[in-house]
């Protein structure tokens, strides 16, 4: 079981190369990226993604790349020769303005001006930083599956607790459920013989009493959510949760309202409403879970 929140990093450091991936995960009902990195390695933002979808299905994932390459290389110079030629043209102006200036401009000193001659700009990143990238963005994913393996645990001790609860305010509400219809009978005995002065049609109070018994009963709904619990135990088994136990807590949601609408009980609506808020905190714990 995994948390949807952690965090990661991985880094390379070789051969004139340090290049750090971070990977930063939070809540999100589906799969959202976000990569961030330097201009170099834009070509590779699909290959970042791909590599990211392997690891994680759902959350919203940051990941931040940042680099160093202190590697000696090949470099070409540009000379912007309409640049140059700008230049010259107004050092004729300013020498036709100021004819007693001195002329010592050579090619020395054209070359010096800013931008006439500068480095071609790369154009992205080679082999060896696409080969980092990907060995950081492996050690970062690694590191964040761990945080969110650990965290994940830590939700699924509380979620299996809340669980045992549910399943101990279930049986409260089974053992209590058939007790219902005959003090329901009893009452209705009682009052009508207080009315009637002691005179009282059993077989019209049976008739009241099955009918109000049909109206509360609640088997269905404890035979359900005796059988969502065990499919609740069973989906904690597995690695991604978050979905499937997101809808099964609907289910007990729904079993739980229909129990507090037919019960006709304080002791079951009592039992019945602390379920729900044990429901409740399991339901805002999933959103936390991939």
């Amino acid at each position: 079981m995994f948390s949807m929140t952690g965090y990661g990093k991985g880094e390379y450091r070789e051969n004139g190369v340090e290049l750090t991936v971070e990977v930063k995960s939070v809540n999100n009902r589906y799969l959202d990226l976000a990569v961030k990195c330097p201009r170099a390695f834009l070509a590779q933002e699909e290959l970042v993604r791909s590599i990211v979808r392997k690891s994680v299905s759902r959350g919203h994932i940051d990941v931040f790349v940042s680099y160093t390459d202190t590697r000696e290389k090949e470099k070409t110079l540009f000379l912007d020769k309409n640049l140059a030629r700008s230049y010259i043209a107004a050092k004729e102006e300013l020498k036709s303005l100021c004819p007693d200036l001195a002329d010592d401009a050579g090619i020395a000193y054209f070359l010096r001006l800013p931008d006439v001659v500068r480095a071609k700009e790369s154009g992205g990143a080679d082999e060896t930083l696409v080969n980092a990238l990907c060995a950081a963005l492996e050690s970062a994913l690694k590191a964040l599956a761990d945080m969110r393996f650990a965290e994940g645990e830590r939700l699924k001790e509380d979620l299996l607790a809340r669980m045992e609860t549910i399943g101990r305010l279930r049986e409260e509400i089974s053992r209590r459920a058939p007790l219902v219809a005959e003090e329901y009978r009893k009452r209705l005995s009682e009052r009508i013989a207080e009315y009637l002065g002691g005179k009282v049609e059993e077989t019209r109070i049976l008739t009241e009493a099955a009918v109000f018994a049909d109206k509360c009963n609640i088997d269905e709904e404890l035979t359900r959510l005796s059988s969502h619990i065990k499919e609740f135990y069973s989906i904690c088994k597995s690695e991604t949760v978050g979905r499937k136990l997101d809808f099964l807590v609907q289910e007990f949601n729904r079993e739980c309202n229909t129990i507090c609408s037919k019960s006709n009980d304080a002791k079951i609506t009592a039992y019945a409403l602390e379920m729900k808020n044990e429901i409740e905190k399991v339901r805002e714990q999933i959103q936390n879970l991939e």
